[in-house]
């Protein structure tokens, strides 16, 4: 995301815990160099890390500065977090970001909440870091609707990958189709049911035929348990949603097909970790 922004002209000091990668040895001299209004991203993952980040930059920031939010947080952190930092007129947006590793060539998709004055002094990067489209971007809300809207998109992916990965197992269990990933690559052109993730399992298959180096285990990142959750509270019925996120659970008792697809797909478009087809469940993501 750094390298996107620099790329369309913005100026963007970054810092890290890993000095290789950080352009800065502290946030307090990263708030230092930065010109006013002093817009921070952060991008570190949800809970604590993200409540001690911004509860420091409260106290390096000044009024009329913005800070951004765009980790994977949970959207009613985002009100606490707002409010946290409304105390010193700081501004306060939580983005969504969806692209993974493929960010940097293909854009991401933001979905931004938050005061419409806030978001213009954002603006400039979401410019940068959006798809060269006229979508791509959106002001989904009030504070916390760009992280609402992320986690129903990551419930909705989880479906979709379920729905992928069922549809691959069975083609491979009856002894009927002789060229399996070539099925599934015919279907990425003219069907109803070709997307990116579709194209990101036909490769993964053509890397690793079989998906025999992969063992069938996929961890679930939060948000499709804070959908199932939410969909609980709003007396909305999600039962494929719900589904597929017990799908996940199931992955860690036993082995099967579909998870190796499931895990295969989540390590093509956003780079996570998964498990080699040898090692056991104690043992850590590779």
């Amino acid at each position: 995301m750094r390298e996107r922004m620099r790329n369309a002209g913005l100026t963007v000091i970054g810092y890290d815990r890993d000095p290789e990668l950080s352009d800065v040895t502290s946030l307090a001299e990263l708030v230092d160099q930065l010109p006013s209004p002093k817009v921070v991203w952060v991008m570190v993952p949800h809970g604590d890390p993200t409540h001690s980040t911004i509860t420091e930059l409260k106290e390096l920031l000044s009024e009329g500065d913005v800070v951004v939010d765009g980790g994977n947080s949970r959207w009613t952190d985002d009100e606490i977090h707002a409010a946290q930092l409304a105390e010193k007129n700081i501004g306060y947006v939580d983005c969504g970001v969806s692209g993974g590793v493929w960010g940097l060539e293909n854009g991401y998709a933001l979905m931004a909440g938050g005061d419409a004055d806030d978001i213009a002094k954002v603006q400039p990067a979401f410019d940068a870091l959006r798809p060269d489209a006229e979508n791509g971007f959106v002001h989904a809300g009030r504070v916390g609707a760009g992280h609402f809207s992320k986690m129903v998109h990551n419930g909705i992916e989880y479906a979709m990958m379920q729905a992928y990965a069922e549809g691959y197992e069975l083609l491979e269990a009856v002894d009927m189709v002789e060229n399996v990933t070539e099925v599934l690559d015919s279907w990425r052109v003219g069907t109803v049911v070709r997307s990116w993730l579709l194209d990101l399992l036909v490769k993964a298959l053509e890397e690793d035929p079989g998906l025999s180096k992969v063992r069938g285990y996929a961890e679930d990142s939060g948000e499709g348990r804070w959908t199932v959750e939410a969909a609980i509270a709003n007396a909305v019925p999600a039962p494929t949603i719900a589904a597929s996120l017990f799908a996940r659970f199931v992955s860690r008792q036993d082995e099967s097909a579909a998870m190796q697809a499931v895990a295969a797909m989540r390590q093509q478009f956003g780079g996570h970790a998964v498990r080699a087809a040898q090692e056991s469940p104690d043992v850590p993501p590779a």
